[in-house]
């Protein structure tokens, strides 16, 4: 039975690092599509959304069975725990991906109105907190985990500064507006894909730790 259970948990595993990938790759095809204007990248964004959502769905009910059929109990209780808590994460993370693409394939036929390297710079920021998280995870890394955490102020930065560059321009050219509407949407998308990445390196502390680090406001208080 031990045997078994081990092997499920393997299975688990490699099957949430597959859809870990996919959502890598969207990450960065979404950033790719952005930099290069193409919209065959963004298209390919779009597509592999389906792929993820499917594999929602299946860890979702590979977690459920294993909780319900083996009852485990210490650190493979909080894997399972925490397995349910960051597939959803990676399948938000794929839904932002997509509304970057949407607005990519609408922007692409325009001139620039802000520097294209204040949202590449977002873009690759918020690509390289979600590698780090799951590779945080794959290798048990919980000081990588808190880096990550750490760096979501630095994205919060970047995209408060953006936002205010574009209402500016918004203010200074009517014109604008349309265009500058979209690209808002786009960079709260990324600004979204971060807070994401947080909570998947929020997950992997737990799971390595037992700690809750969520919320510490909360646990100021309390303390």
């Amino acid at each position: 039975m031990g045997r078994h259970f081990d092997n499920e948990l393997r299975d688990l595993k490699f099957s949430l690092l597959a859809m870990a990938g996919l959502v890598e790759e969207m990450v960065e095809l979404a950033r790719q599509s952005f930099t290069e204007r193409s919209d065959a990248k963004a298209d390919r964004v779009i597509a592999l959304d389906h792929n993820v959502d499917e594999l929602e769905l299946s860890l979702d009910q590979a977690c459920i069975d294993l909780l319900a059929l083996r009852a485990p109990f210490a650190s493979d209780l909080r894997l399972l725990a925490s397995t349910l808590k960051i597939v959803p994460e990676l399948e938000r993370i794929g839904d932002h991906c997509t509304n970057i693409a949407k607005r990519v394939k609408f922007i692409s036929a325009y001139p620039h109105i802000l520097t294209a390297q204040q949202i590449e710079a977002l873009g690759e920021a918020t690509h390289s907190m979600v590698k780090r998280a799951m590779d945080a995870f794959v290798n048990g890394d919980a000081e990588l985990a808190k880096a990550v955490i750490a760096d979501d102020d630095l994205v919060d930065e970047i995209y408060v500064q953006v936002s205010k560059d574009m209402l500016q321009i918004m203010l200074q050219d009517p014109s604008a507006i349309e265009r500058a509407s979209h690209l808002i949407i786009l960079v709260k998308n990324w600004e979204r894909i971060a807070d994401q990445a947080t909570n998947i390196a929020e997950e992997v502390l737990f799971i390595l730790e037992g700690v809750n680090v969520k919320h510490p406001y909360l646990q100021k208080r309390e303390s």
